[in-house]
C-alpha cells in the first residue's frame, strides 16, 4: 500500500507524468480525504468515503485510477471491443462533464494512454456512440443514458474492474434504484466498488452492505475548520423577494447562486427580481442541455451575476471562488442543505451560505439543523424585522393561554409559547 503518512503529493508514489501535472495545477498538499482514500483504492479495497463538499473527492478517486491504468496492463483489453474497465456513475449531466474534464486534465501528460469518455442525456447519443468505439478506460455516465447505450450495444460492462458512485447518497436514493439495479446485473461480482459523497444518511448506509465487500470506511465530515460562514435571516411572509433584492444590491454580489425547489419557481423569482432591477438567469431541468451549459459557463466566468437554480446545481458542481449561496426555498431534504451550501467555501476559499426563512419555514429549518448537527443564530435585517410575525405568534399564544383548563389545549399552548421564545432568541 502506498505510504501517505506525509500529505505532500511529491512524496506519494505517483508516476512522474501525474506529479508533473499536479505541480502545474498547484496541487502540493493532499487533502485529508485524498490521504485516507488513495491508499485503500490503490490496494484494491472497496471503500465508502464521506467528506465535506469541496474537499477534493474527485482527485481522491481519479488519481489512483490513472496511476493503476498507467502502470498496469489493465487497459490492454480496451481495443478488444466496446468494453469499459472503470465506470463512474453520477446523478447529473453537468457533474458527468465536470468529472470527465477533471480526469482528462489530470491525465494530460499521459500522451493519450488513458481514454476517458462522458455520456449523459440531453444531447445526441450518436456522438457518444462514436466516442465509445473501441471501448473506454474510464467512462463517466448518468444511469439513464448508459442504459440506452448498452441497449444499443455501444458499450459492455462485463469486464468492469472498478465501479465508482459519485454523490453516492443520491445514486442510492429511490429515484435511481431501478436503473442502478439494472446496471449492477450487467457487471461482474469481483469488481472494486467505491462510494463517495458529502452525506450518507442512515437509510443509504443500510443499502451499501450488498454493494461492498469488507469496505474501508472513511467519514471526515466536519464543520470545525470550515471556511464557509452560515447565516439565517428571518423575514415576514411575503417579504422574501424584497429582502433578497436588498441583500444583492447592498453587497453588490457578482456571483450569487440562489436555490428554489421547483422549475417554475426559478422563472417566477427571476421575473420578480427583474422588476426590482436585478437580472438573473435560471438553471433547471426543463432547459435544453445546450442552454444549461451556456448559462452555467456564463455564471462561472462572471458574465452572469445571479443564477437561480433547482437542486440539479447542488450536486458536485465546482464553481471556483463562489462567494455566496442563498436558500430562498429551504431544501426538502436536510441532506440537500449541505450539498447546496457546499457550492461555496470550497477548497479553503471563504464563502457565505444564507437561508432566508419566514415563520412557515421555521419548523423545517429546525429539522435541517438537527439532522446536520447545527445551531445557527436567527438574524434580522434592518427594515425587514419580523414584527408582524412576532405579533401573530404572541396573539396565538395568548388565545391558547385563555383556554380553560381541561380542554386538551394545555400541551399545545406550551409548545406554541416555546416556539415563539426560540424564534425571538429568549430561550435556548
Amino acid at each position: 500500500m502506498t505510504d501517505l503518512t506525509s500529505s505532500r503529493f511529491a512524496e506519494i508514489e505517483f508516476i512522474q507524468p501525474l506529479l508533473a501535472r499536479l505541480n502545474e495545477l498547484g496541487y502540493t498538499q493532499a487533502t485529508p480525504i485524498q490521504q485516507h482514500a488513495m491508499p485503500a483504492i490503490l490496494a484494491g479495497r472497496d471503500l465508502i468515503a464521506g467528506a465535506n463538499t469541496g474537499s477534493g473527492k474527485t482527485a481522491a478517486f481519479a488519481l489512483p485510477l490513472l496511476q493503476s491504468l498507467s502502470t498496469s496492463k489493465s487497459n490492454s483489453n480496451r481495443n478488444a471491443g466496446n468494453i469499459v474497465t472503470h465506470l463512474i456513475l453520477v446523478p447529473t449531466r453537468e457533474l458527468a462533464q465536470q468529472v470527465a474534464n477533471s480526469i482528462k486534465s489530470y491525465a494530460s501528460h499521459l500522451n493519450g494512454a488513458v481514454k476517458t469518455v462522458a455520456v449523459f442525456g440531453g444531447v445526441s447519443a450518436n456522438t457518444q456512440m462514436l466516442a465509445l468505439r473501441g471501448g473506454a478506460d474510464i467512462l463517466v455516465a448518468t444511469p439513464g443514458r448508459l442504459l440506452d447505450l448498452i441497449s444499443s450495444n455501444a458499450i459492455k460492462l462485463d469486464k468492469l474492474n472498478t465501479l465508482i458512485l459519485d454523490e453516492a447518497d443520491r445514486m442510492l436514493s429511490l429515484g435511481f434504484t431501478d436503473e442502478l439495479s439494472s446496471l449492477l446485473e450487467m457487471m461482474p461480482d469481483n469488481k472494486q466498488t467505491l462510494l463517495f459523497s458529502a452525506t450518507f444518511p442512515e437509510q443509504v448506509k443500510a443499502l451499501t452492505s450488498s454493494l461492498l465487500n469488507n469496505p474501508v470506511e472513511i467519514q471526515l465530515q466536519s464543520s470545525d475548520e470550515s471556511t464557509l460562514v452560515q447565516r439565517v435571516f428571518t423575514v415576514n411572509k411575503g417579504q422574501k423577494t424584497a429582502l433578497l433584492a436588498h441583500l444583492i444590491k447592498q453587497h453588490q454580489w457578482k456571483q450569487a447562486l440562489i436555490f428554489v425547489n421547483a422549475k417554475n419557481s426559478c422563472n417566477h423569482l427571476a421575473d420578480k427580481l427583474s422588476k426590482r432591477g436585478i437580472t438573473a438567469e435560471v438553471f433547471h431541468g426543463d432547459k435544453g442541455q445546450g442552454a444549461r451549459t451556456r448559462v452555467l459557463d456564463a455564471f462561472k466566468s462572471g458574465e452572469v451575476d445571479v443564477l437561480i437554480a433547482t437542486d440539479i446545481a447542488a450536486r458536485g458542481l465546482d464553481i471556483e471562488k463562489l462567494p455566496v449561496v442563498i436558500n430562498f426555498d429551504l431544501p426538502r431534504s436536510p441532506a440537500d442543505y449541505m450539498h447546496r451550501i457546499g457550492r461555496s467555501g470550497r477548497a479553503g476559499e471563504i464563502g457565505l451560505a444564507l437561508s432566508i426563512i419566514d415563520h412557515e419555514d421555521y419548523h423545517h429549518f429546525n429539522v435541517i439543523e438537527k439532522k446536520n448537527k447545527l445551531r445557527l443564530e436567527r438574524e434580522q435585517v434592518a427594515g425587514f424585522e419580523t414584527i408582524e410575525f412576532e405579533k401573530n405568534v404572541f396573539a396565538s399564544a395568548e388565545k391558547v393561554q385563555a383556554k380553560p383548563e381541561g380542554t386538551g389545549k394545555k400541551k399545545r399552548k406550551k409548545k406554541k409559547q416555546i416556539n415563539a421564545d426560540i424564534w425571538l432568541g429568549s430561550a435556548e
